[in-house]
């Protein structure tokens, strides 16, 4: 399902008084070293967006393009694509070096039933990845282990309960360990942050979805 027609920025374009201040932040936070959107902007944007950063990289804001078979394509000005699923990274485009080609698993992600998860569930699923013109896959295997005490995130100006989760994620080759973090809203199950790899044990993302897709 394609959720908008037209070009984000086109949509910007013969704006109203009252939305100049939207495009002005818009034509700001591309020089930015670190975006950080108002709360105002974000909510007055009839769009889902999230931040998002990789490899401890300049933090930049995505916009929600289409939802295809519960994918969610986020994109930015430059063209850069990343691909979730329930907060899970699934895909990447047009992140220079390095680019997440695919997640394969026989099971479904425990994350996609967030609000069943048990502690200890397990997960196992191959990735391919790309580092310059290096193709790597590798197989993983993780376990869920749910955080003591909810945390409430201030996201957008808006309070979120959330409750953690702790996946730790094991690679035999390349041999590797690591951990994710996933906050998901108690209330609507979604996940509204997450701490994860793109590849083994390398490239850390960070997002934080600051207006939910409906």
């Amino acid at each position: 399902m394609r959720l908008f027609a037209l070009p984000f920025f086109a949509l910007l374009a013969g704006c109203t008084p009252s939305q100049q201040g939207v495009v002005d932040t818009f034509s700001a936070i591309w020089e930015a070293k670190d975006v950080t959107m108002a709360d105002q902007a974000i909510q007055s944007l009839p769009y889902a967006s999230t931040y998002f950063r990789i490899d401890n990289e300049q933090r930049v804001f995505l916009v929600l393009g289409y939802i295809e078979q519960g994918n969610l394509k986020w994109s930015s000005q430059d063209g850069s694509l990343v691909v979730t699923r329930q907060g899970r990274l699934v895909k990447t485009a047009n992140l220079h070096s390095r680019n997440l080609l695919e997640v394969i698993s026989i099971t479904p992600d425990p994350l996609l039933e967030a609000q069943n998860l048990a502690n200890g569930q397990t997960w196992s699923r191959t990735i391919r990845w790309k580092e310059g013109e290096q193709l790597r896959s590798a197989a993983l295997t993780s376990r869920f282990t749910q955080a003591e005490e909810e945390q409430v995130l201030t996201i957008a100006g808006e309070a979120v309960p959330c409750q953690v989760w702790y996946e730790e994620v094991k690679s035999d080759t390349p041999d590797s360990q690591w951990q994710n973090t996933f906050w998901v809203d108690t209330r609507s199950g979604q996940v509204r942050q997450s701490h994860q790899m793109l590849g083994a044990g390398t490239y850390p993302v960070e997002m934080t979805i600051l207006k939910p897709a409906l």
